[in-house]
């Protein structure tokens, strides 16, 4: 059969064993398969490698797409503007890259004319609905091929060894190394750590497993001083106080805090989690510059941003993680989470001071044009110049005036706004 005849199909393709016995086993399908590999920040990827891999396996071409700038902006800054966090602890670092990169895939697919895509993605894990939902909902025409839950494809590899036997067959080239105890997911935002070993919940992981991040004991006995400034909830410039280095493009300014926050312990969490698809899993996570970032962010809302308004926000953000997790990106629910988030970020505009050391990220102070705390009203001190009125809520005066003083800085900070 022609390539004209065959279906096309766009394979997110990474190169190692799976994705490359699925792209021959896609070509013996009859489909004409284009490899696609995402640029998302992997630690070390040889991009010309895996292209030549995809080719040599069948593939008439491999597409490499660097999206890091891309994700940096328009993914991981976002859920950072909401403080995005998923059953209090996972900062979402695979669940952000995934809408990210088939936003991609299904871009390639309109560009080459495929109405496949296909993806890796186990039956028991959340990146299968991740990929399927994001695409569904930017192609409505697009079909999706999972290998992992198709039948005849899981009969015949039940495992490593099926999946080995078949690259010996057909001349695919594997990997020499030692396969690693778990499983490896790597992008800007984190890397992540699951399976093999760690589905024991009580065992306890290597030290040397670490891609981004040192150990609290290794890290330097000195503390490091950064600002982080933020417009809008959204980070413009990284600061160190210590050696004077300044970080300002977007992408730049996210790997030099993984860098920072990495070099001094921080972002490491051990969990067990409820994916989506209705089992607990166990990961470990370490997200060093996220968890310098969302550290600051959140402080800087606690002066900006108004009391209800925060209130109401805490609730979109726990939504946007659940949706974030789930696959719903593209939603409809999504984009007015996102919405809102962004305008209540209007006021949202400082810049944080942080000491780093040994696994924590201290707040050392903040300013922002725009506060609304008011150190005269917060004074304990009458004779300094402290307010003397009573603020007792159970009485009606004192409510109104509580509320009447919080509406009114409100409203005074708006005038300037619109003024300048």
């Amino acid at each position: 059969m022609s390539t004209e005849t065959k279906p096309k199909v766009i394979l997110a393709y990474s190169g190692g064993l799976d994705t490359s016995v699925i792209l021959k086993w896609l070509c013996e399908k009859g489909f004409e398969v284009i490899a696609f590999c995402a640029d998302v920040g992997q630690h070390h990827e040889d991009f010309d490698a895996i292209k030549a891999k995809a080719v040599a396996t069948g593939a008439t071409k491999c597409i490499v797409t660097d999206l890091r700038s891309e994700f940096v902006s328009n993914y991981i800054f976002e859920a950072l503007k909401c403080n995005a966090i998923y059953e209090g602890r996972y900062l979402l670092g695979t669940s952000v890259a995934r809408p990210c990169i088939a936003k991609e895939m299904v871009r390639i697919a309109a560009e080459e004319g495929a109405t496949y895509v296909a993806h890796g993605a186990t039956g028991k894990g959340n990146d299968q609905v991740r990929f399927e939902m994001c695409a569904q909902a930017l192609d409505a025409k697009i079909r999706t091929i999972a290998p992992w839950r198709d039948a005849e494809f899981i009969e015949s590899f039940k495992g490593r060894s099926d999946l080995l036997a078949y690259c010996t067959k057909h001349g695919i080239p594997v990997d020499a190394k030692p396969k690693s105890n778990y499983s490896i997911d790597e992008n800007l935002f984190h890397t992540s750590y699951e399976s093999g070993v760690l589905e024991d919940a009580s065992a306890t992981y290597e030290e040397s497993m670490f891609k981004m991040t040192v150990s609290p004991q290794a890290a330097p006995e000195t503390s490091v001083f950064v600002d982080v400034e933020f417009e809008k909830g959204v980070p413009v410039k990284l600061t160190n106080k210590t050696d004077g280095t300044v970080k300002t493009d977007p992408l730049e300014l996210f790997m030099y805090a993984n860098e920072i926050a990495g070099a001094h312990a921080i972002g490491r969490i051990d969990i067990v989690e409820n994916r989506f698809v209705g089992i607990k899993s166990r990961g470990v996570y370490e997200t060093p510059g996220g968890t310098l970032l969302r550290s600051a962010h959140m402080d800087l809302e606690g002066i900006c941003m108004d009391r209800e308004v925060k209130r109401i926000t805490e609730g979109l953000s726990n939504e946007f993680a659940r949706l974030c997790y789930n696959g719903f990106w593209f939603a409809p629910e999504m984009d007015l989470i996102r919405h809102s988030i962004t305008y209540s970020q209007r006021d949202v505009t400082g810049v944080v001071s942080l000491e780093l050391y040994k696994g924590n990220v201290i707040v050392r102070g903040r300013v922002s044009p725009n506060a609304l705390y008011n150190p005269d009203l917060a004074s304990m001190d009458i004779e300094g110049g402290g307010d003397a009125f009573d603020y007792n809520p159970s009485d009606a005066a004192g409510f109104i005036r509580i509320n009447a003083v919080r509406l009114k800085t409100y409203a005074a900070l708006r005038a300037q706004s619109q003024t300048e």
